[in-house]
């Protein structure tokens, strides 16, 4: 989850990559190839919409892997993404995946470190970090990359296992699961690891399984929304005073947490065949029938979902305050969380289909970005 940056955010940004510098030494292999791919035109929509593919190498060679598992920065310039392709950088690893990330206005392309991800990455708002969890030995652990130099550190996860991180606007708050795979009596704890003092972490909640609690952090880091996968139920934990408020969905009902938007305003949640915004200050939640909610942007406005109804598109974009709408996709399409860009004017999706831009003949799952202007 990601807020705007404005001067403070980027005060603790540079507070984060001078604690990060002096704390950790170890590089990961960054490749930046030159020049820049011409942009692959799409489809046409009633905003001037446009299309371009984002798993291509930097002068444009298709990607010879599948691609997936995006997601955006606020200003829609930076993705990070998942592949097991093999040309898009020359240190590309030659089988498994690797993490890329791709500068939209440039058109370069850096593959993060050598680990290869069991989950999907995810980016900061302002581009500078990325994380992912991978497997360490017999554990699983969460690995952070400043994206302009390289430079990693590790959550401390002791002999727990740490996974399904969410990263706040600058990188600062880092939320995530720790897990103990030789205690099953352990269940699990949902912490925020505080990278400007020293990376100590606090107890959001502790809960005594290990269904998913999908923490998601807010881009100050003051709020992070999580599920309770056994009780099926949707909270949020404040910072100030560390409380705790829900069910968010009431008493009787039962939810699956989507995504807390980075302003921490708006938590999206299914509950049934449906789709809820709730509004955190008000209490109130605004519900969308018969569609699967899939991301919100930070500003909290735009919410990217899938309809049930196979037969329409497979993505689109609503402006919750408008209720208008536009399609991000025809062709079956899928996303994750944080793929949508800040004020919806970009969409970042992966997809099968050869259609969506010219040229496409590698046969390979893609990922996708789909402006809005």
């Amino acid at each position: 989850m990601r807020g705007n940056v404005n001067g403070s955010a980027t005060a603790r940004a540079r507070r984060v990559r001078a604690a990060l510098s002096a704390a950790f030494a170890a590089c990961a292999v960054t490749a930046v190839l030159p020049g820049s791919a011409s942009a692959e035109a799409g489809v046409v929509g009633a905003r001037g919409a446009g299309v371009e593919r984002v798993s291509a190498a930097a002068d444009g060679t298709e990607a010879d892997g599948n691609s997936a598992g995006a997601s955006i920065t606020h200003d829609g310039r930076r993705v990070v993404f998942s592949s097991s392709a093999t040309n898009l950088t020359p240190d590309a690893a030659t089988e498994g995946d690797s993490v890329f990330v791709r500068d939209q206005r440039t058109k370069q392309i850096q593959r993060m470190g050598n680990l290869a991800p069991i989950q999907p990455p995810v980016i900061s708002g302002d581009g500078e970090y990325l994380g992912y969890a991978h497997q360490w030995i017999t554990n699983v652990r969460i690995r952070q990359y400043q994206v302009g130099t390289g430079r990693t550190a590790s959550l401390n996860c002791s002999a727990y296992s740490c996974d399904q991180p969410s990263l706040s606007a600058d990188g600062r708050y880092t939320a995530h699961v720790v897990r103990s795979p030789r205690q099953p009596t352990f269940g699990q704890r949902i912490e925020v690891q505080d990278w400007n003092d020293g990376g100590s972490n606090q107890t959001v909640a502790a809960l005594d399984h290990t269904q998913p609690s999908r923490p998601s952090i807010s881009g100050d880091g003051r709020h992070v929304a999580y599920q309770d996968g056994k009780a099926k139920d949707v909270f949020v934990w404040d910072r100030t005073g560390g409380t705790t408020s829900g069910p968010i969905e009431g008493p009787a009902a039962q939810a699956t947490l989507v995504q807390l938007s980075d302003d921490g305003g708006k938590v999206v949640y299914l509950s049934g065949s449906d789709t809820y915004v709730h509004d955190v200050r008000t209490g109130a939640a605004q519900s969308l029938p018969n569609v699967r909610g899939v991301a919100i942007d930070p500003t909290g406005r735009y919410l990217l979902y899938a309809p049930h109804d196979t037969t329409g598109p497979s993505l689109t974009l609503r402006d919750l305050r408008t209720g208008t709408e536009e399609i991000v996709a025809d062709q079956p399409a899928s996303a994750g969380t944080d793929a949508v860009s800040a004020g919806g004017r970009d969409v970042v999706f992966q997809s099968t289909a050869d259609d969506i831009v010219p040229g496409d003949t590698n046969g390979k799952s893609d990922v996708f970005v789909r402006h809005f202007y």
